[in-house]
């Protein structure tokens, strides 16, 4: 859900210019906003990467108690100076007419390879408020995990996704050995051990 405004927070947009256009876009804003002791700021620019809107799913089979997890090569988490391939879950990017229910199961099939069989939402956050557009909507998907894995990915984008299934006891582990450094992955994993219980008592 998105942040409910306090009283008197108002942010006024002056100009926007698009700084750069290639694979991303970059732009630049000049606000001013309301300060918290009175009066307004200011005007000042900030450069914002916009990235648009993305659907993310983690997808766990309650039976089995197993959930799907993915590897590819990440050209962000490179330039952080990390190993440019970590543990995510299935996500992708919400183009024009796309629900992000509809876009989770679209990439489930063309990321691992899987398919969806329902669908609970948990949050639609903002990742990097300060400095990127991009909100994602972040899902828990109920799947039959059995024969599920191998390398997928769509060759028009260079994909090349190590699918793997493994127990949620396993995934859990690996969050805390802090292996994971995906947001979305992170945060969905965190949910299902909130509430995974009560999802295999629904789903049984």
């Amino acid at each position: 859900m998105p942040s409910i405004p306090l009283p008197g927070e108002k942010a006024e947009l002056v100009e926007r210019t698009v700084a750069f256009q290639g694979y991303f876009r970059l732009a630049r804003y000049r606000f001013r906003h309301s300060l918290y002791q009175g009066g307004m700021s200011g005007t000042f620019d900030r450069e914002v990467f916009e990235r648009g809107q993305a659907a993310a799913v983690l997808p766990y089979d309650p039976i089995r108690d197993e959930v799907v997890l993915i590897r590819q090569f990440r050209a962000g988490t490179f330039a952080a100076g990390r190993h440019p391939w970590c543990w995510e879950i299935v996500a992708g990017m919400i183009e024009e007419g796309e629900t992000p229910e509809g876009v989770a199961q679209r990439e489930a099939v063309e990321e691992a390879a899987v398919e969806i069989l329902e669908l609970v939402p948990l949050y639609s956050l903002v990742l990097s408020p300060g400095a990127c557009s991009e909100t994602c909507n972040i899902f828990l998907g109920r799947i039959e995990s059995a024969g599920v894995g191998g390398v997928h990915g769509l060759d028009t984008e260079n994909e090349d996704i190590l699918v793997t299934t493994m127990s949620f006891a396993d995934a859990l582990a690996l969050l805390g050995r802090d292996e994971i450094d995906n947001s979305a992955a992170v945060i969905a994993l965190q949910w299902l051990a909130l509430h995974r219980d009560e999802l295999r008592n629904r789903w049984r």
